[in-house]
């Protein structure tokens, strides 16, 4: 098997092998595994890493506010982990949220040693919402902002992962 792969923008063909790269992190917990019509929702929020043709890992960039933006479904094959997918998933998300003006990116994982090796810092508190943008942000149906809210309603989806942010 090569270690050379790319990462290009999701296509609405990915989202099957999306639904597989979650699935058994989903089933150890480490991810949550979402409806089908959820994925080709945010289809455009992805990247996916590829390799001669095979997905081997994907990513998601969610915009929450002007200058906040999420990581999510971060997952690579178990055959490429290891072999900086991964990372380079991250990096080219980031690279995205910094073009498109986001100043931090927020993550809920239970994989601080690897968020960290890419700058982000565990949250302290809620300290990095201004007030205002907490009660707008309030407003999301969105379970991923509810998550970096810290919402009561989602804490069972949440127990054992950390709050990380990364100023861009």
């Amino acid at each position: 098997m090569t270690s050379s792969f790319q990462i290009r923008p999701a296509r609405t063909s990915d989202v099957k092998a999306i639904k597989a790269l979650v699935a058994p992190l989903a089933e150890l917990r480490i991810l949550m595994a979402k409806e089908t019509v959820a994925y080709y929702e945010g289809l455009q929020e992805f990247r996916i890493a590829e390799s001669e043709g095979e997905v081997i890992g994907c990513g998601a960039l969610h915009v929450m506010w002007e200058d906040l933006a999420e990581i999510r479904t971060l997952a690579s094959a178990e055959s490429w982990r290891g072999r900086g997918v991964g990372h380079a998933l991250v990096e080219d998300l980031l690279s995205r949220a910094k073009d498109m003006g986001v100043d931090r990116v927020f993550c809920l994982t239970f994989e601080v040693d690897f968020f960290l090796k890419h700058g982000f810092e565990v949250m302290a508190d809620q300290s990095a919402v201004d007030p205002n943008v907490y009660s707008e942000l309030l407003r999301s149906h969105d379970e991923g902002v509810a998550e970096f809210l810290d919402l009561a309603r989602v804490k069972p989806n949440t127990l054992g992962n950390t709050r990380m942010i990364r100023q861009l």
